[in-house]
């Protein structure tokens, strides 16, 4: 079949059964991918709450009783003259000694309590994790980004068997009750375990939403709603930033932030699970009851014998034996499934590289941080047409491209130049615009690259990429001791790299979602060569 004629026998216009029934978007979607997107806010308040939860804070070698009268400016500069890790050996010392510096020991000893500025508690004041115990801190949320990336994977297995929405209010209803039980943890270890959970939890609540959301709508409506589902991160941020403000007792932030996510489970009551997973799955009779209600909500009239429409493409042969190995089974699905995976971990790499090595634009943390969430939104407002005009291949890489470029542009003037910081910051902003932009496209192109009967694992095992990508990324910036340009060059190869294997897939933009692994209805495809991925 040549080009021509596949591009029109699959054009945006064309609909499938679900859209000819319902309609491709109205207001029975239009209701549901609101509400959908809502549940990614509670997702990125557990994301981002570890920064207020170890937040800095004034903090010293804690005064002996003998010397509470002291001033703790005094304390500091006569018995701390490094750091507040160690101390001069005070047990002999009185408090004139310690004035008049006069019989003062000048050994110093390792100091093991602290006392800290009055404002709020966090993870470090209550566990002190300082000094050789620092690294916990870090090592807490290496815990959290392990569960996301297994999470991916084994959620998305459960979501593509049980339905998405069983899966979806499970996992929310999980997400609440662990996140309010970490508010009280009374061991340090057991806010590990927890989060290890939460992260695993968290990951299935985004993306078995993402998937429902894409799959009750169709045409360039999957690209909008798609892009929308991603937007109200950007408001989290500000939620989190600003509960945080007021909040300043991690414990307390934790519960506020955790509760309100049990709201969610009165959607069980109107959330319909996805019409295209039951119809991939052979649930006739429960895509008709969803079918019904949904057109009689848009006005519409479902077109007759719509149930032996229905029947026509389900095959018991298609839909059994899905799991991982699915994602390998030819070598179309190989090369998806590869390509997706350095694409992934690339943009998740350079997205939160350039998170931690913006330069320090001043202000305070709460300040921003709400900064940080409100860069988001254009980014994520140009994708929307740009995708549906121009598709999702060549957008998606030239912005993981240009972020690359932008970035090595930010080589010769950290190497060479100390005095045009602005010229940094500008290009640093350039490609995390551009990389902001990719993280918005990404799962969009990559739940419309797999199946129905496996999309949420191709997302999930995605997923799993970017969550290595994630545990990396403290650890790059350590290369820095080596030469302080490498994690720079490290980001900018990711981005080039990343960009050019969105170019060994096929495009997306205005064809049908393909249901099964063996959809006869499909556009068939060829096995991919660099050449047809370039210029197909």
């Amino acid at each position: 079949m040549s080009h021509e004629n596949r591009n029109t026998n699959h054009n945006v216009d064309e609909e499938d059964i679900i859209d000819k029934a319902i309609g491709k978007f109205g207001k029975w979607q239009f209701k549901l991918s609101f509400l959908l997107a809502l549940v990614n806010i509670p997702c990125t308040f557990h994301i981002f709450v570890p920064t207020f939860h170890g937040r800095e804070m004034e903090v010293w070698c804690a005064r002996p009783p003998k010397f509470y009268n002291i001033s703790t400016e005094v304390w500091i500069d006569k018995t701390q003259p490094h750091d507040f890790c160690t101390t001069n050996d005070t047990s002999k010392a009185s408090i004139d000694a310690l004035n008049n510096l006069v019989n003062v020991s000048r050994n110093m000893v390792v100091c093991n309590q602290w006392e800290f500025e009055q404002d709020g508690s966090t993870l470090i004041s209550e566990f002190d994790l300082l000094c050789d115990r620092k690294s916990l801190l870090n090592m807490s949320e290496m815990f959290f980004l392990a569960g996301v990336a297994v999470g991916g994977v084994i959620c998305g297995i459960i979501s593509d068997k049980c339905g998405r929405k069983r899966t979806l209010l499970s996992c929310i209803t999980l997400q609440s009750l662990i996140g309010c039980v970490i508010a009280f943890v009374p061991y340090f270890e057991l806010y590990c375990a927890l989060r290890l959970m939460l992260g695993f939890i968290t990951v299935s609540v985004f993306f078995s939403g993402f998937v429902l959301s894409i799959e009750l709508v169709g045409g360039h409506w999957r690209t909008v709603i798609g892009i929308w589902y991603l937007f109200p991160a950007s408001i989290s941020y500000c939620i989190t930033s600003t509960t945080a403000w007021f909040l300043r007792d991690w414990r307390h932030l934790q519960l506020a932030l955790s509760a309100p996510g049990l709201l969610f489970l009165t959607s069980y009551f109107f959330l319909p699970e996805s019409p295209r997973w039951l119809l991939a799955t052979g649930k006739t009779d429960q895509v008709m009851d969803v079918l019904k209600k949904a057109a009689k909500y848009n006005n519409r009239e479902l077109p007759p014998n719509i149930d032996k429409q229905l029947l026509a493409p389900v095959d018991d042969a298609e839909t059994t034996s899905l799991g991982v190995l699915d994602l390998f089974r030819t070598s179309e699905m190989r090369n998806k499934s590869f390509s997706l995976y350095i694409i992934w971990f690339s943009v998740y790499l350079v997205y939160f590289g350039l998170v931690l090595n913006l330069e320090n634009i001043g202000g305070d943390i709460y300040i921003n941080s709400v900064l940080t969430g409100l860069v988001e939104v254009p980014a994520s407002i140009v994708s929307i047409p740009i995708l549906i005009k121009k598709g999702r291949r060549w957008p998606l890489a030239l912005s993981m491209i240009i972020s690359g470029i932008a970035c090595a542009s930010i080589v010769p003037f950290k190497m060479f130049s100390s005095t045009h910081q602005w010229v940094i910051t500008t290009f640093s902003m350039i490609s995390k615009m551009c990389i902001s932009s990719s993280i918005s496209i990404m799962p969009v192109f990559t739940a419309e690259l797999y199946p129905t009967t496996i999309r949420n694992i191709g997302v999930g095992s995605s997923n799993v990429a970017a969550g290595i990508a994630l545990m990396l990324v403290p650890y790059l910036f350590e290369l820095k001791t080596i030469e302080k340009t490498i994690p720079v060059g490290i980001l900018v190869l990711c981005g080039i790299i990343g960009g050019l294997s969105v170019l060994f897939l096929p495009e997306t933009g205005g064809k049908r979602l393909q249901e099964t692994l063996i959809d006869k209805t499909a556009e068939p495809r060829r096995a991919s060569r660099v050449s047809q991925a370039v210029f197909s």
